[in-house]
């Protein structure tokens, strides 16, 4: 387990293009043991290839970017942002759970947007029922029934953003 006083030294920063493996397995492990349950065949194989390495390097050549976060050298956690205003994907490494990773990058990521943005005043999500709990802690409440698309179960979220 790490420690609350190893969450100190936890690191945000920009992924590079040589982080995507990493990243990429982070996501599926993580998928894996707490979200993948709840999917279909369909919605396992295209959460799959849209988490695949080169995939997530396509994106962020585009209209998304990926922050990661570090603690003591060690992948943390992972969060995708898409035009500056939508989570895509948000997840962090199980001994890292409740320890302040997700807030961390969740802000930093909404800090990295507002460059962008100034005028950002929501961002939205679509999570997981295991996300539901974490998210709401952060401050995100349900806009929406749970849903599913192409074998994908979803809750819509969004926060509203202090100006």
């Amino acid at each position: 387990m790490v420690s609350r006083k190893n969450s100190a030294s936890l690191v945000c920063r920009m992924m590079s293009l040589d982080d995507a493996d990493g990243v990429s397995a982070l996501v599926v492990s993580s998928f894996d043991e707490f979200i993948g349950h709840d999917y279909s065949e369909q919605g396992i194989a295209e959460f799959r290839q849209y988490v695949d390495a080169e995939a997530i390097r396509q994106r962020i050549q585009h209209d998304h970017f990926v922050m990661v976060a570090e603690s003591e050298g060690i992948l943390a956690g992972m969060i995708e942002i898409r035009d500056c205003n939508h989570v895509a994907l948000l997840f962090v490494g199980k001994e890292f759970h409740r320890r302040g990773v997700a807030r961390s990058l969740v802000d930093q990521a909404v800090h990295q947007a507002r460059v962008t943005r100034p005028d950002l005043a929501r961002v939205t999500l679509n999570s997981s029922r295991h996300g539901v709990p974490a998210y709401e802690r952060i401050g995100f409440r349900q806009t929406g029934p749970e849903r599913s698309v192409n074998g994908i179960v979803f809750i819509p979220m969004a926060i509203q953003l202090d100006s």
